[in-house]
C-alpha cells in the first residue's frame, strides 16, 4: 500500500509515503555511539509554571515519543540518488541510527520507531489510541506532531482520507473511536478548531474571530479560550465538514522545501463530557454499613483531547522565505524555540520554566508537565542534505521523553442527574409497590375463597356422615327395642305359663325364671355399650370436622411432590434429547467417514519419476567446473589457478559492486566442486560468505552467497562448521527478510542439506532453522516448495532413524512446529518432486509410534493408504505398506474403518 496524496485536503502534493522503495541503508559493523531511551524520572513539576506541586492523588505518566520516517520524495530521489539515507531505522529494537559519516553513527531509542512503510492505522494505534482511551476514561490528552517542514506532520494528523480510507489521519480516527464509545443520550462531544498565526490565536471555524484572548484559572492554572467557536458533534460526517472548513482557512504558502507549507500551528480541541455512576457504601455511627444499602453517586467527567499540528521548523537559506514569508518563518521558529526551552527546563527539573515566552507554550501548559497524557510524534526525512534539521528534531524528541506528567481525572457531582434518576426510581418503586399490593390482595382473596370452599365441602361431608351414622344408630336402636319387646312379650307369656305351672307344680321351675332374667340383663348391657360407641363415633367425626377447617398442610406437600416429579420428568426428557443429538452426530460422522473412504478407494492414478531426497546433490551450481571434452578447463578453474583463492576472497571487500558480485559468483562456482570445498573453508571462504550474508542487502550478493553456502553444506564436516559460525541464524534471518524466489530457493536448499545431519537436529530447531524452512512456503514458487519438501523429508528421516535407535522418544519436532497440515495438504501435489519428498516424509513420520494418533486426527492415514496403493515408486509403496502394517495404532484405526491395506 502506498500513502500518496496531498497533505492539505485539496492542495498540492507535499510528499508521499511509499512502501515499495528499497532501503539504501546498510548495516554498519563498526562501533557507534549509543544514546539510550531516557529513564522515567519522578519530576516534581506539575506544569510549565509550577515546580512545587507533588503527585497528590494523580497518576504519573511520562511523555511518550514516537519517530516516523518520511520516504524520499521525487526531488530527493533525483538529487540524492547517489547518497544513502542519513538515518537507519531499527523498529524491532525501537532504535534509529543517525549517520555522522560513512563509518560512525549515533543511536537513539524511542518509545516507537515507525518506518516509511508504516500505515496510518498503525501510527494511530501506537501513538494516539492510548491517549484517546485515557480521554474516554476522564483524563486530558494531547497528541502533537513536531518536525521539519515537509516531513509529514499534517499528513499524519489531519489527513481526511476522502480518496483512500486507509489514509485517514489521527484526527479522523480519534473522533471515530470517541463517537463509537460515548452515549449520545447521556454524553456530549464538542469541538473547537484554532490556529496560532504570528502569535495571534484565530478561529478556523469563524475567520472573523481573529484575535481570541486567553483566560487562565488563578487556582488551577488551566488555560481556556471561551471566545472560540464550539460545535457539538453527533456523527462523523459533521466532524469531517468541520475539518474541511478549518483546513480551508488555515494559512499555507509555497516554499523551496514544501509546495504547501503550513504557516501556523493548528490546534484541535475536543471536549468530552461523560456521565458515570460510582457505587458508595454509607456507614452508620459506629462505622458499620448502613441499612440504606449501597447508593449510586452520579458524576460528570470532563476531559479534553488536544491535537496539535505544529508548523514545520525551517532554515531561511534553505526555504528561500522573503518578505512576509520571512516574518512568518521567524514567528514559527520563535514559538518552537520557546517550546523547546520549556521542555528543556522540565527535563532538567529547572526551578524556572519560561511558560510565558510564547502563546504556544501557554496553550500547551497542561500537555508538558501538567495533568494530561501526552504523545509526541516527531517526523523526519531521509535526505542527507537536511541532516542538521533531522538531528535537531531527534534531540527534541529525546528531551521530551524526560518530561513526566501527573494524570488526574476531573469529576463533578451531577445533582440534576441524581434528582432525575431518583424521581424515575421512585416512580418505578411506587408502581411496583402498587402492583405487588394488588397481587397480594388478589392472592389473599383467592386463598380465602379456597378456604371457604374447603370448609363448606368439609361441613357437607361431615353432615352427610353424621346423618348416615345417626340413621344407622336409630335403626340399630329400633331393632334392639323391637327385639327386647318381643323378648319381653315372650318372657311375659313364659312367666304367665310358669305361674300357671307353678301353681300346678307348687314351687317347681323357679330356677328357670332366674336364668331368663340374667339373659335380659346382658341384652340391656349390650344396648348401653352400643349407645356409648355411637356417641364416641359422633365425637370423632366432630373432631375431624375441626381439623378439616384448618389449612391443609398435606395438600401443599402433595403439590411439592408433584412439582418435584415434574422436574425429574423434564430432566429425564432433556437427557433423552441430548442422547438423541449425540447419536445423530455420531451417525453423521460415520456417514462422512464412509463417504471419505469411498472417495479414497475410488481415487487412482500412478506417479512417475522420483529423485531421492537424501542425496546430497545441490540445485545451486552456477556452472560445473569440469574439463571439457577437448581437455580445456573452464574459465573459472583457470582463474582459480592463475589468480589464487586468497586474491578471490580479497575481491569480496572491493568497493566496486560489480567486482564484488563477480567474486561472489566465482567463489560459488568453485564451491560446487567437492575437491575445492576444503581449501575454501580453510582459507576463510565460509566465514566470508557468512559475512556477506549478514552485511549486504544487495539481492544478487545474498542469493549467490546463499547458493555457495548451500554447496558447502553438502559436506558433513562443513555442516558442523556452518552451525558453529552461526550460519543457521543468518540463513533464518535471510529467509524471513527475502522475497525473491531464487534467493529463497538457495536458502531453502542450504537448510535442507543441514536437515540431513542427525547431530544438528536439536540445534537446527533451537536456532530457528526449522521454523524458517517452514516459513518459506509463503512464497508458493514450485522450486522453493521443492527444496522445503526435501528439507522436511531429510529431517523426518533423521528423526525416524533416531527413534528406531532409541535416541529419541518424544513426538516429531515437525509436528510440534505445525508442519503436519502443510505436509498433508501437499502430499498429492501436482509437482512430482514436491509430492515424492512429502510422501517419504509422511512414511518416516508414521514409523514413530508417538506420532500415529496425531497423524490420524490430521488426516494423514488416508494419504498413507493412497501412497501404499497409487505411488509410482515401488520402494515408497512398500515403505508405506510396512509402516501401516507394523503400527498397532494404524492397524486398529484401519480395522475400525474396515480398510484393508
Amino acid at each position: 500500500m502506498a500513502l500518496n496524496g496531498a497533505y492539505r485536503n485539496g492542495g498540492s502534493h507535499r510528499g508521499s509515503f511509499k512502501v515499495d522503495r528499497p532501503s539504501h541503508a546498510a548495516s554498519n559493523l563498526r562501533s557507534s555511539s549509543f544514546k539510550a531511551r531516557p529513564p522515567i524520572r519522578r519530576s516534581t513539576s506539575a506544569s510549565f509554571g509550577s515546580n512545587s506541586n507533588k503527585y497528590g492523588d494523580g497518576v504519573p505518566g511520562r511523555v511518550r515519543v514516537a519517530v516516523r520516517l518520511r520516504p524520499r520524495n521525487a526531488e530527493e530521489q533525483v538529487a540524492d540518488a547517489d547518497f544513502a539515507d542519513c538515518v537507519e531505522l531499527q523498529p524491532e529494537l525501537k532504535r534509529l541510527k543517525l549517520r555522522k559519516n560513512n563509518w560512525d553513527s549515533d543511536t537513539y531509542e524511542f518509545d516507537e520507531v515507525l518506518t516509511e512503510s508504516a500505515s496510518q492505522k498503525r501510527v494511530y494505534e501506537v501513538v494516539a489510541k492510548p491517549v484517546v482511551e485515557s480521554v474516554l476514561e476522564g483524563y486530558n490528552g494531547t497528541v502533537m506532531a513536531y518536525g521539519q517542514t515537509g516531513t509529514g506532520k499534517t499528513f499524519t494528523l489531519g489527513r481526511l482520507g476522502d480518496e483512500d480510507m486507509s489514509d485517514r489521519g489521527i484526527m479522523v480516527r480519534a473522533m471515530e473511536d470517541i463517537l463509537a464509545d460515548v452515549s449520545h443520550e447521556a454524553d456530549s462531544v464538542s469541538v473547537s478548531y484554532l490556529q496560532l498565526y504570528m502569535e495571534t490565536l484565530q478561529d478556523l471555524l469563524d475567520p472573523a474571530n481573529d484575535n481570541i484572548p486567553f483566560v487562565e484559572d488563578p487556582k488551577t492554572g488551566d488555560v481556556s479560550v471561551p471566545g472560540a467557536t464550539v460545535v457539538e458533534i453527533r456523527n462523523q460526517s459533521s466532524f469531517l465538514e468541520i475539518l474541511r472548513l478549518g483546513e480551508a482557512h488555515r494559512f499555507a504558502a509555497n516554499t523551496k522545501l514544501n509546495t504547501e507549507s503550513s504557516r501556523s500551528h493548528a490546534i484541535l480541541m475536543v471536549q468530552v463530557k461523560r456521565s458515570v455512576v460510582r457505587e458508595e457504601v454509607l456507614s452508620g455511627e459506629e462505622g458499620e454499613p448502613s441499612e440504606l444499602g449501597r447508593p449510586f453517586r452520579p458524576l460528570i467527567r470532563k476531559s479534553k483531547l488536544v491535537v496539535v499540528d505544529l508548523a514545520g521548523s525551517e532554515r531561511i537559506h534553505k526555504s528561500g522565505s522573503e518578505g512576509h514569508l520571512l516574518e512568518e518563518a521567524k514567528s514559527i521558529n520563535l514559538s518552537l524555540t520557546a517550546l523547546g526551552k520549556c521542555i528543556n527546563a522540565l527535563a532538567e527539573s529547572s526551578a524556572h520554566v519560561p511558560i510565558r515566552d510564547s502563546k504556544l507554550t501557554r496553550l500547551l501548559r497542561d500537555s508538558f508537565g501538567g495533568s494530561a497524557r501526552t504523545s509526541l510524534i516527531v517526523t523526519i526525512g531521509p535526505s542527507p542534505r537536511h541532516r542538521g534539521e533531522t538531528a535537531s528534531t531527534i534531540l527534541f524528541g529525546q528531551r521530551a521523553m524526560k518530561v513526566e506528567n501527573m494524570l488526574k481525572i476531573k469529576e463533578e457531582f451531577d445533582y440534576r442527574s441524581l434528582s432525575r434518576k431518583l424521581e424515575v426510581q421512585l416512580d418505578k418503586l411506587i408502581a411496583e409497590n402498587e402492583r405487588q399490593q394488588k397481587a397480594f390482595e388478589d392472592e389473599v382473596e383467592k386463598m380465602h375463597l379456597e378456604a371457604q370452599n374447603r370448609i363448606s365441602e368439609a361441613e357437607r361431608n361431615f353432615a352427610d356422615a353424621l346423618e348416615k351414622e345417626t340413621k344407622k344408630c336409630q335403626m340399630d336402636y329400633m331393632d334392639t327395642v323391637k327385639k327386647l319387646e318381643e323378648k319381653l312379650v315372650l318372657n311375659q307369656s313364659k312367666i304367665d305359663h310358669e305361674n300357671s305351672v307353678r301353681d300346678n307344680w307348687s314351687g317347681q321351675g323357679g330356677h328357670v325364671f332366674a336364668a331368663e332374667e340374667v339373659e335380659v340383663k346382658k341384652l340391656l348391657e349390650n344396648e348401653v355399650n352400643l349407645r356409648k360407641a355411637a356417641e364416641e363415633e359422633v365425637n370423632r367425626l366432630r373432631h375431624q370436622l375441626e381439623l378439616n377447617r384448618q389449612p391443609n398442610v398435606g395438600e401443599e406437600s402433595d403439590v411439592v411432590k408433584l412439582t418435584k416429579g415434574l422436574e425429574d420428568e423434564a430432566r429425564q426428557k432433556k437427557e433423552l434429547e441430548e442422547e438423541v443429538i449425540i447419536l445423530r452426530s455420531q451417525l453423521s460422522q460415520l456417514t462422512l467417514e464412509a463417504e471419505q473412504m469411498r472417495r479414497c478407494l475410488d481415487r487412482g492414478g500412478a506417479d512417475s519419476g522420483f529423485s531421492a531426497y537424501d542425496t546430497p546433490t545441490s540445485p545451486f551450481r552456477h556452472s560445473q567446473l569440469k574439463e571439457t571434452k577437448s581437455g580445456h578447463k573452464p574459465p573459472v578453474a583457470t582463474l582459480f589457478e592463475q589468480v589464487g583463492l586468497q586474491k578471490i576472497l580479497s575481491l569480496l571487500d572491493s568497493e566496486d559492486a560489480s567486482v564484488r558480485i563477480h567474486a561472489v559468483k566465482v567463489l560459488a562456482n568453485l564451491a560446487a566442486e567437492e575437491s575445492n570445498q576444503k581449501r575454501i573453508v580453510e582459507a576463510g571462504g565460509l566465514i566470508s560468505l557468512l559475512m556477506l550474508l549478514r552485511s549486504y542487502e544487495d539481492e544478487t550478493v545474498r542469493r549467490v552467497a546463499a547458493g555457495a553456502i548451500a554447496n558447502l553444506a553438502m559436506n558433513e564436516a562443513n555442516q558442523e562448521r556452518i552451525m558453529a559460525e552461526g550460519g543457521i541464524s543468518l540463513l533464518s534471518l535471510t529467509a524471513n527478510a527475502a522475497e525473491d524466489p531464487q534467493t529463497l530457493r538457495m536458502v531453502a536448499g542450504a537448510i535442507a542439506n543441514l536437515c540431513g545431519n542427525e547431530k544438528l537436529q536439536t540445534k537446527l530447531r533451537s536456532e530457528g532453522g526449522l521454523k524458517a524452512l517452514l516459513g518459506m512456503v509463503r512464497c508458493g514458487h514450485p522450486d522453493v516448495l521443492s527444496q522445503v519438501a526435501r528439507g522436511v523429508a531429510n529431517f523426518a528421516k533423521c528423526e525416524s532413524r533416531a527413534s528406531s535407535h532409541g535416541m529419541s522418544s518424544g513426538r516429531s519436532l515437525l509436528i510440534e512446529d505445525g508442519a503436519l497440515p502443510w505436509i498433508i495438504q501437499n502430499a498429492n501435489n501436482e509437482v512430482a518432486p514436491i509430492r515424492r519428498h512429502i510422501e517419504l516424509a509422511l512414511c518416516h513420520l508414521a514409523q514413530h509410534e508417538v506420532n500415529a494418533k496425531e497423524m490420524i486426527s490430521g488426516g494423514a492415514l488416508w494419504e498413507l493408504i493412497r501412497i501404499s496403493r497409487d505411488c509410482s515408486r515401488e520402494d515408497i509403496r512398500n515403505l508405506a505398506r510396512r509402516t501401516l502394517t507394523s503400527s498397532p495404532v494404524f492397524r486398529s484405526e484401519m480395522r475400525r474403518l474396515r480398510i484393508e491395506c
